[in-house]
């Protein structure tokens, strides 16, 4: 039975991966990237490192083993040590030893185990199907010719549009002066043959041009209020606010158990330890026992290496 598959499959749903007795694979999240002198575009990535320090027996690998093979724990577990026997057998041996698309393992001078990870593998789920590219820069085009007449056009054009709308506001008022005048008085009338003529009409002249007047200056006024709103639509602009978007956090697992009894007494140690720890449902079945959560990667892996050394295995999931 090939282990490595196992381990391959996990590390796609799981930040650690725990092989018990020989040490564990660590997931860690890099952003996309731009390589400026190729111009090469790199989408993000899950790298893998290796820590032969976690090497307890979280019950992640022989669980797996156990769902897909239909195999009792004890059996799954005895496989699973066969493995790592023959893996240092092999080490010692000065053999190098391949874990394909995950990377490969030898024995140093000091005979500690080496890791060197496959930089092409990838388990980002979020990055499936999303491959390097390159984009080469454009030449023979000066982006700045560009900006220069798109400056110098707006404000021309904003400041003719303003000119045309105060022109308006002055000119229409007059027109309605010169067509309302002429329909409601008699103003083209002889004054002096109105005079002579009858005094009483001339006085009936001087209250209908008063009226007139009245009626003139109201409807100057309607217009000029009817333009403003017009000039203040346009000349206000729209204001766009940025909405804050969350991110999610991390989680800092202790131990993943098949049984839940297993996890509640973890959960309980924890607690007495002064921790408010709670139980996480992991995809896979298990319950992961949480000793805190912090915001960013970088907050975790520091209070990660902080329990490392009261509570060995402590390890990184990201919030889902």
């Amino acid at each position: 039975m090939d282990i490595t598959a196992f381990i391959r499959e996990l590390l796609f749903g799981h930040d650690c991966v725990i092989v018990p007795g020989f040490g564990g694979f660590i997931g860690n999240y890099a952003p996309a990237r731009i390589d400026k002198n190729s111009g090469t575009f790199y989408p993000p990535v899950k790298q893998i490192s290796f820590n032969r320090n976690l090497n307890h027996n979280d019950g992640l690998l022989i669980g797996r083993i156990c769902e897909s093979s239909e195999m009792n724990y004890g059996d799954a577990r005895n496989l699973v040590e066969e493995f790592v026997v023959e893996l240092r057998r092999k080490l010692e041996k000065g053999e190098k030893v391949v874990f394909d698309y995950i990377g490969s393992f030898v024995n140093n001078q000091e005979g500690n185990v080496q890791f060197e990870p496959d930089r092409n593998a990838n388990y980002h789920l979020d990055s499936y199907g999303l491959e390097s590219f390159q984009c080469l820069p454009l030449e023979g085009y000066d982006v700045r010719k560009r900006i220069i007449r798109h400056t110098a056009k707006d404000p021309v054009k904003q400041a003719s549009i303003r000119k045309i709308l105060w022109r308006a506001a002055i000119i229409i008022p007059l027109l309605s002066v010169l067509v309302v005048v002429p329909l409601k008085t008699d103003f083209f009338k002889s004054k002096i043959e109105a005079t002579t003529m009858n005094p009483l009409v001339t006085a009936e002249f001087e209250q209908n041009k008063q009226a007139v007047d009245q009626d003139t200056k109201d409807e100057s006024a309607k217009t000029a209020e009817n333009l403003k709103p017009v000039i203040d639509s346009i000349a206000a602009p729209e204001v766009i606010i940025p909405v804050k978007v969350e991110t999610n956090g991390y989680f800092l697992i202790t131990g993943s158990f098949k049984s839940e009894d297993n996890a509640v007494s973890q959960l309980n140690m924890l607690k007495t330890e002064g921790f408010t720890p709670e139980i996480v449902a992991a995809p896979n079945g298990f319950y992961r026992v949480c000793v805190m959560m912090c915001k960013d990667i970088d907050a975790a892996k520091i209070k990660r290496d902080s329990l490392a050394k009261k509570f060995p295995g402590t390890w990184i999931s990201k919030k889902r």
